[in-house]
């Protein structure tokens, strides 16, 4: 994974990466895109419409895929010539299993598992890893790519990526939802709508950035912001009442979790 990543299926996700990675100052020639949907890519990034263009250029010595993980079956025949010997197949497909990317690719040198999120645009995405196949060298490379997009860090068992991609991977929207919720909040109670969101996104995103420097964890924080008797207090009373809010949030990553386990069965 040294001299060239081919990105087969450019997205949401995809390009949020190639992003972070150009963010970064890494070299644009390192990096090079398959999507025929794509209308443009950045500047000094190779671009291909077919198999047959990424083939003939043969620079890659790895292969990232961001397509659905629908489509697995339908799209892994045809792109086997640019996962074949000597190259390491990353994977971005949810719930997609490193079994499940050795059978689909079996020529491949490595089968490597990932999953950020939309945050490693701007470098700060908790990126999850699990390899096979990669010796300590392809390790050493492979973390040092993927943590350039915030923080990673190597999963040892496959069992809990489906949770740990419902917590990190997938938590982004459940975070967006509440601040909308909490502007909504405002908004119901008598708050002008668009101060409502300005005022909710300050406070979200101060707040996170105060708990990412803190010594305290988030749930002694929201002690320690909250007097007894006071109004703060009087708020997270509601929220901790009955256990609610964590009942809700342990439904919501058994839900996205699950989901995974479908995705891995074809399910769409």
């Amino acid at each position: 994974m040294h001299r060239q990543l081919l990105i087969i299926g450019c997205g949401n996700m995809g390009g949020a990466m190639l992003a972070g990675w150009l963010a970064a100052g890494m070299d644009p020639a390192r990096f090079a895109v398959l999507d025929p949907a794509l209308e443009t890519a950045p500047e000094g990034v190779a671009l291909y419409r077919s198999v047959a263009e990424a083939e003939a250029a043969g620079e890659h010595d790895a292969v990232m895929l961001g397509f659905k993980p629908q489509q697995l079956g339908q799209l892994a025949p045809g792109i086997q010539s640019v996962c074949g010997d000597g190259i390491a197949v990353t994977s971005l497909l949810a719930g997609i299993t490193l079994a499940q990317l050795r059978a689909s690719f079996p020529n491949a040198s490595a089968h490597v598992r990932v999953m950020p999120n939309l945050a490693a645009r701007i470098n700060k995405s908790p990126v999850i890893l699990m390899e096979a196949g990669l010796d300590d060298a392809g390790r050493s490379a492979a973390f040092a790519l993927f943590d350039a997009l915030g923080t990673a860090v190597w999963l040892e068992d496959e069992s809990r990526f489906d949770l740990v991609t419902a917590l990190a991977g997938s938590g982004p929207g459940f975070v967006y939802r509440f601040i909308d919720a909490l502007a909504r909040a405002g908004a119901n109670l008598g708050l002008d709508r668009e101060q409502a969101d300005a005022l909710a996104l300050a406070m979200v995103e101060g707040a996170a950035s105060l708990a990412a420097a803190s010594d305290f964890s988030p749930g002694e924080l929201a002690d320690r912001v909250a007097s007894p008797g006071g109004m703060t207090r009087e708020g997270l009373n509601v929220l901790d009442e009955g256990g609610a809010l964590v009942e809700l949030l342990t439904r919501t990553l058994a839900a996205t979790r699950d989901r995974g386990a479908e995705l891995s069965k074809g399910d769409s």
